[in-house]
């Protein structure tokens, strides 16, 4: 059993119909049909959302997403329409709320990896392969791959987890048409943030992207939506620490792991039990690796 350790109850804003309780961000529809999607301070472990929170995280999802739409203008539109605040929603949505196109979402995680490492290193261990691609031996946790891939995976409800499927079955589900353009959507966009990121010293490792149709007159248009290059949704490592054969240091939620699973939290994985609320140590380091990962990314001062 997994989940919520203690599923919020969303919000009621006057002119907002609520549509779903994500594990990090809560979806809602405005009158004008838009979505309107608020990051949460929400983190979640093992399939698990905690009940303890990170400071700031929504935030820092929601305007690193805002600086990454910007550097890839030129390559995939995107879903945002106003950042501004609706009518009669609380104050603390400021900073972490966006106003969307409401599109045709794709049933599929798209992640681009260009470093073995997670599922990818398991799946290579045991076949060679990652989604059915062959890869050449001798690879290692941390390895560079020869050139970028597109794995695509799942998507998995809330307690779940994503699941790694092949290109076929993503052309089963979506149409030839349709997964060939996710393929090359998912490459060329990975492609322009791995080498901006690591013109700032950081490795983007893989990160998974979520993309949706919107109808136009001349047909339908893909579109980049949800959250992008963030945290949660990429893995990124400091260039200066990369060293393959081993799991490599991470501005992610590695801190929240290595608590869970180390004796001092107490909590059997294994269990069917909820994991234990974080203790402030755990927390604050947290906040501050989100913090880092923004700062160094976009250059702006957090504070």
């Amino acid at each position: 059993m997994s989940g919520f350790v203690e599923k919020p109850e969303p919000l009621q804003v006057p002119g907002l119909v609520h549509l779903h309780t994500g594990k990090v961000r809560d979806l809602y529809q405005n009158e004008a049909g838009d979505l309107v999607m608020v990051a949460s301070d929400r983190i979640s472990a093992f399939d698990w959302v905690l009940q303890t929170e990170i400071p700031d995280k929504g935030r820092v999802l929601t305007q690193l997403s805002l600086w990454w739409f910007d550097q890839l203008a030129d390559l995939a539109p995107n879903h945002v329409l106003s950042t501004e605040l609706p009518p009669g929603a609380p104050a603390d949505w400021a900073g972490r709320t966006l106003i969307c196109k409401s599109l045709r979402m794709m049933p599929v995680e798209c992640v681009a990896r260009g470093y073995l490492t997670g599922s990818g290193l398991t799946e290579y261990n045991a076949t060679r392969t990652v989604c059915g691609l062959a890869l050449p031996e001798g690879l290692t946790d941390g390895s560079e791959l020869p050139a970028p891939i597109f794995t695509p995976a799942t998507k998995a409800a809330v307690g779940e987890h994503d699941e790694n499927v092949s290109y076929e079955e993503v052309a089963r589900q979506v149409g030839a048409e349709s997964a060939a353009e996710l393929r090359q959507a998912t490459l060329a966009v990975y492609s322009r943030a791995r080498d901006i990121a690591r013109d700032r010293g950081i490795i983007l490792a893989d990160t998974k992207f979520e993309f949706g149709y919107e109808s136009t007159p001349d047909g339908e248009t893909l579109i980049l939506a949800d959250e992008v290059l963030t945290p949660d949704s990429s893995r990124f490592w400091p260039a200066e620490e990369w060293e393959p054969g081993h799991a490599q240091p991470s501005f992610d939620k590695q801190f929240v792991r290595d608590w869970l699973t180390s004796a001092a939290s107490g909590w059997v994985r294994a269990s069917e039990q909820p994991p234990p609320p974080l203790p402030q140590i755990v927390t604050d380091a947290t906040r501050a690796k989100y913090i880092e990962a923004y700062e160094r990314l976009t250059g702006i001062s957090w504070s």
